[in-house]
């Protein structure tokens, strides 16, 4: 067999950190990652960004050397990504928070609205409801990342789980303490409004989930290969026909109709925001689709049908 020799760079300095003598071709980038990490200790693999050029993408694990476009002398960079966290971690993290706060100010605790006697009165039935969908949606995310996700990339940088909190506690706590402040005022059209957004509610959290369930199974195997998802029989995962990206487009109707639950303008700014970076995200993966699959489907748009 061809063996392989590989240079390993600091991307920034150029400078050499290791040189692995007789690798062999068919050796994966995990391999070469493991290999690093024997002699780099303190450079766990999840920590490691290994690229063909300083300002290039990241090498997936699973791709093979003799595949790259390298010689029998292969040069490789090295970038440090910092300490990692487990997604399932951060995403307990992130949902939980968000799901006790609500919390402190549904029971409008003291040190919240005070203690006169008009600020401990019985809500409008419609904070009630509101506590129950918020909490619903919380609980769900966490269930789905314990039972459901599979995760293509396992960790993230530690330093992000201090922003992506901040995000999520923090709206979590300008939400609730609107909706469930004393002069709070209940929607417009009254019943008929509530009834119609939990009605929008329930059915976009259950396509959420359907979503969900249909990508995790496109992993059942413990693949990280990317793989086109289609339609399922159950009618909630048919807007792939339209969409690439259909748990965007069902976790943004669910916040749309919690605002129209709620007319409160917190709500609907967070929706704004949620809609803003969705876009961003399906877009990304949209691009990715189609720069990997030649017969994707044409009629697809990254989150809203034929429109975006």
């Amino acid at each position: 067999f061809v063996s392989y020799q590989v240079e390993i760079l600091d991307w920034k300095t150029k400078e050499q950190l290791c040189f692995l003598d007789k690798v062999e071709s068919n050796a994966t980038i995990r391999e070469i990652r493991l290999m690093f990490h024997k002699l780099y200790p303190r450079w766990y693999p999840a920590r490691q960004s290994i690229k063909l050029d300083p300002k290039g993408k990241s090498l997936r694990d699973e791709e093979i050397l003799q595949h790259l476009p390298v010689g029998t002398t292969a040069t490789l960079y090295f970038k440090d990504l910092g300490p990692q966290i487990g997604w399932t971690t951060v995403f307990l993290i992130e949902y939980t928070g968000p799901l006790f706060i609500y919390f402190l100010f549904y029971f409008r605790m003291p040190f919240v609205y005070g203690l006169d006697e008009r600020f401990t009165s019985s809500p409008h039935p419609v904070v009630n409801l509101a506590c129950i969908c918020h909490s619903f949606h919380y609980i769900k995310r966490l269930i789905e990342t314990v039972f459901v996700h599979r995760f293509s990339h396992g960790t993230m940088p530690l330093r992000n789980i201090v922003k992506n909190c901040l995000y999520y506690w923090g709206f979590a706590a300008w939400l609730a303490y609107y909706i469930n402040h004393p002069l709070y005022t209940p929607p417009s059209y009254g019943k008929k409004q509530i009834n119609f957004a939990v009605i929008m509610f329930l059915l976009c959290e259950a396509g959420n989930f359907s979503i969900h369930v249909a990508l995790s199974d496109l992993r059942r195997n413990g693949s990280k290969t990317r793989k086109i998802p289609y339609p399922t029989k159950n009618p909630f995962t048919w807007l792939f026909l339209f969409v690439s990206c259909p748990n965007y487009t069902y976790e943004v109707g669910t916040w749309i109709s919690f605002t129209i639950m709620t007319q409160c303008v917190p709500v609907g700014l967070f929706t704004l925001l949620c809609f803003i970076q969705m876009t961003i995200w399906a877009k990304d993966k949209h691009c990715t689709y189609l720069r990997e699959f030649k017969d994707y489907p044409s009629l697809r748009m990254p989150i809203i049908p034929f429109l975006l």
